[in-house]
Formats: C-alpha cells, sequence, structure tokens
C-alpha cells in the first residue's frame, strides 16, 4: 500500500504574543520529504513509529511534512496553509490510508480547529480514506477531529515519555483494519470541565487514576485504544477542555460504556485540577531552609513549553533578592543580550539589561528588564540531540546561546524558545545539573522528563506571565459556558 505519513503539530496559546509564523516550525524541527524520514526514523516520536511500521510490511511510504513549533500564539493564515496544502496535495495524489502525527490544540489564524479543519478538508478530497491520528495529552477534542478519522489515540504520559508507543499502537490498529481483522469504531465525550496544566501529570492524582482507568479498558477484550485528554486550557476556542475518546472493535456500545465511565470520573474529580498556588515569597522562603540539592524550582506561569515568552523576570529577580546561591537558570530567551555577549567574549564582564523584551497585553504585563552584571562563562551554537526519555534522539535547537555568571547565578541564555524538559539545556552549555544546589526551570510538568531523577525537592513558584494558572487574570472570550472552574456549576 501506499502510505501518507505526516506530522504538523503545534499548541497554541491564544493569550501569548510569541508569533508563529513558518520560520517558528522551520527552526524547531521542519522537514519535507525524504529529509522528513532522516531527521526522525529511529526517534522517540509517533512519526517515526510509523514509519517502523511501514517499513516492516514492505508499505511504499510518502512524507509530505514534519513540522512542529514550539507553543506560542496562534499559528500564521500562510504557515497554517502551507503545512496542511502539502499534506491535502498528498491526498489528492492519492495515498490508500494516512497515519498522522498531530497535537490536537492547534489554533490558526483562519482555523480556531486546525486539526479538525486539516480532516475535514482530507475527508472532502478523499471521503473513504483510513486515517489514524496520535494525538497530546492536551488535545482538546472536537466533533471534527473525531468525525474525520477512523481511530485516535492520546499520550499517556506527561511528560509525554510514550509517544512512540501510542503511534505504534494507533498504527496498528489502522493497519488490522485494512487487513480487515479489525473494525474500528469510535465513542467520545467531555464534561464541562477546563483542567489546568499544572494538575495533569501523569504521577500526580486525579490524572494517574484516570489513566489506569484508560489501561484498565485496553485490557478489555474488544476495546483497541482509549484515551483521556487533560485538554489545553489556555487555548481559548468554544471546544477547550478535558475529553475522552475510546476505540472498540466493532462495538460501539461497549466504547459507549468505557466513554461514560471515564467522563464521569472526570466530572467527580473536577476540584482536583484546580491548582492552588502560594505567595513568591513563602515559596522562596521554603526553597532557602533546604540543604540538600539539586532544589527544582519552577517559573510555571512563563514556561515556553505551554506558549510563555520566556524573558519574564520575576522569580529570577525575587530567586536574586532571596539571595540564594548555588543556582543555574534555564533558561532566558534573549537573542539580544546572546549578541552583547558574543561580542564580548568568553571571560568578559558585561551588565546586561536582561529579559522583559516582550509585552503581554492579554494579562496586562509590560516587558519588564533586569539589570544584571555577570561573567560571559559559555557561548555555543545551542545545538545538541536529546538523549533523556522525551523527545529520545530528536536534534534540537536552542540558537546561538551563552552562559551568564553572576557569582551566586548561572543564567542559560537562548536565541531560540526552548523548554528545560532534558538536561541537555545545561550540558549542552557547560552546567553540570546534578551539582547544583538550586535549578530554576521555566517549566511546569515535562522537567519531570530529565530533571525528576535530580530533583531532592520541587518546589512551584508562582511568577508571571501567559501561562499563568490563575483563571482570574485570563480573559475567557470564546470558550463554552457554563465551565468549571470558570463557573461554579454542581451537574455536566
Amino acid at each position: 500500500m501506499r502510505l501518507l505519513l505526516a506530522m504538523m503539530k503545534h499548541e497554541t496559546n491564544t493569550f501569548s504574543p510569541v508569533v508563529t509564523d513558518l520560520d517558528r516550525f522551520l527552526a524547531w524541527g521542519g522537514y519535507e520529504g525524504e529529509e522528513a524520514q532522516r531527521a526522525y526514523r529511529g526517534t522517540g516520536m509517533p512519526f517515526s513509529a510509523y514509519m517502523d511500521l511501514a517499513s516492516r510490511d514492505g508499505h511504499e511510504i510518502v512524507t509530505p511534512v514534519a513540522a512542529e513549533a514550539m507553543p506560542s500564539g496562534p499559528v500564521e493564515a500562510s504557515a497554517y496553509r502551507y503545512m496542511s496544502e502539502l499534506i491535502l496535495d498528498a491526498v489528492r495524489d492519492g495515498v490508500d490510508a494516512a497515519l498522522l502525527d498531530l497535537h490536537g490544540a492547534m489554533v490558526a489564524e483562519t482555523a480556531d480547529d486546525g486539526e479538525g479543519t486539516l480532516l475535514h478538508r482530507m475527508r472532502e478530497i478523499a471521503p473513504a480514506l483510513p486515517i489514524a491520528v496520535t494525538y497530546d495529552l492536551h488535545a482538546n477534542l472536537t466533533a471534527a477531529m473525531v468525525d474525520n478519522s477512523t481511530c485516535l489515540i492520546g499520550y499517556k504520559t506527561y511528560p509525554h515519555c510514550d509517544m512512540y508507543e501510542v503511534g505504534e499502537q494507533i498504527g496498528r490498529v489502522l493497519l488490522a483494519s485494512l487487513a480487515g481483522t479489525v473494525s474500528p469504531v469510535m465513542a467520545w465525550g467531555r464534561p464541562p470541565v477546563l483542567a489546568q496544566t499544572l494538575r495533569m501529570g501523569h504521577d500526580d492524582e486525579p490524572m494517574r487514576s484516570l489513566l489506569e482507568l484508560a489501561r484498565e479498558a485496553e485490557r478489555q477484550p474488544g476495546i483497541l485504544a482509549a484515551s483521556v485528554f487533560g485538554g489545553f486550557p489556555l487555548a481559548d476556542i468554544h471546544d477547550a477542555g478535558s475529553s475522552v475518546c475510546v476505540v472498540a472493535d466493532g462495538d460501539p456500545d461497549l466504547a459507549a460504556r468505557w466513554r461514560d465511565r471515564m467522563v464521569s470520573e472526570i466530572w467527580n474529580r473536577r476540584e482536583e485540577f484546580v491548582y492552588q498556588g502560594e505567595p513568591l515569597a513563602d515559596a522562596l522562603d521554603r526553597a532557602k531552609a533546604l540543604d540538600q540539592g539539586p532544589v527544582l524550582l519552577l517559573d510555571h506561569a512563563d514556561n515556553v513549553g505551554s506558549g510563555g515568552t520566556q524573558d519574564v523576570m520575576t522569580v529570577i529577580d525575587a530567586v536574586l533578592r532571596a539571595g540564594l546561591e548555588d543556582v543555574a537558570v534555564a533558561a532566558v530567551h534573549d537573542p539580544d543580550a546572546v549578541r552583547v555577549m558574543q561580542a564580548a567574549g568568553i571571560g568578559a564582564e558585561v551588565t546586561l539589561e536582561l529579559g522583559g523584551r516582550t509585552d503581554m497585553p492579554s494579562v496586562g504585563l509590560s516587558g519588564r528588564p533586569l539589570t544584571v552584571r555577570g561573567r560571559v562563562k559559555t557561548l555555543t551554537d545551542g545545538e545538541w540531540t536529546v538523549r533523556g526519555p522525551m523527545y529520545t534522539g530528536v536534534r534540537v535547537s536552542m540558537g546561538h546561546s551563552a552562559v551568564l555568571d553572576t557569582g551566586r547565578v548561572e543564567i542559560v541564555i537562548t536565541s531560540r524558545h526552548h523548554e528545560p524538559w532534558d538536561t541537555g539545556v545545561f550540558t549542552s552549555v557547560g552546567i553540570q545539573p546534578q551539582h547544583k544546589r538550586y535549578l530554576l526551570l521555566k517549566s511546569r510538568i515535562h522537567y519531570r522528563a530529565g530533571f525528576g531523577p535530580l530533583g531532592t525537592h520541587t518546589i512551584t513558584c508562582d511568577g508571571e506571565g501567559v501561562t499563568t494558572s490563575d483563571n482570574r487574570l485570563l480573559d475567557f472570550r470564546k470558550v463554552r459556558r457554563p465551565i468549571f472552574p470558570l463557573d461554579r456549576i454542581n451537574q455536566p
């Protein structure tokens, strides 16, 4: 058979001012044709799993695009159109089936439901085309996404360390359906819950039990796949929120029974999906009282992995004022600061107006640089290969990068946005994170993939930014209402 394999992934924060153009996809990993195969073969991605399945059975593959961008604002119309048309042209040329590696929370300037719109257009071209899709755990599932696919699945880990496995699972389901040995039917549903991302870690309740319920379903005869989607609440669209989808073998009633059980469980545990914070000063006081490191400090309100600008200096400033020592920070996005440090050279003493380059009108914040002085310790090209359990084997680039050593704090400064979910953000610039007393990370949950085993304690620091978990700061205009916790409702 001739199989279409494609990846088009973006988690869109509609409150983020960070521009999402085609260059952003190309900077992170945008490839076409055989170059896409070379870039992702042997990695831990669903796209790689699809290639392995096709090779095993001797199928011809067509790979028009494999593109992903770090989370940011809505995808520009031209970028969305360009990537979509590459996939649609492959469908027009004729394929027997499609296996797609998507995110599920892509919002484009011209389409609030980026994935559903793509799938609908594929169906318009080829109404009977078998389509399998792998989605992120943070997908905002929609009717268009379900109705226009044959089968779908979501990750069961956050941080996402099972991407290859779930891609392989749903790929096998589609190939089995083409062979006539299974007949996938789907049931999906969603309670009125807009869960917060900080409450979705797979090791934490309530997500831990919900994901185990999905695994329990998959152990039942006749269930081909079961997924719990936490959703991505910072994509302010009508369909944002938590959901479930169950794929059964020819038995819609079986799929519906498990769907209903999982939807009810999300609703019953809705209160646990709300993050409860504390004053930043109190969090840092607790950090200072801890003797053994590394202590992980999470600047979660400025997490580029959820669309943050990665240049908010609030928590870094508080750490400096609190007098914490032996700290490593990953990372501040400030290309201008990197250029100043490059011009000064390694070993030079420099004073920087660091970060604070970006205004955030959606949350009423203006960029506020922080004056810092230190020594240029390291300059690199920012390129390295992920060796940890998430995005394993993928070549990434932070852009030209530098380390500023203030004496008490070493700050990694990058020219491209990059969430610190792998220790490579430090080791690639010469910092050994395991020997630091404190690691200040602009991350929510993904940090656990690389840093979880290192940390002796984890302290969540409530700073500022467009990835805040304080709903009072966010002006939701499109999400369906009523929805919990924006509205205190007692029944779905």
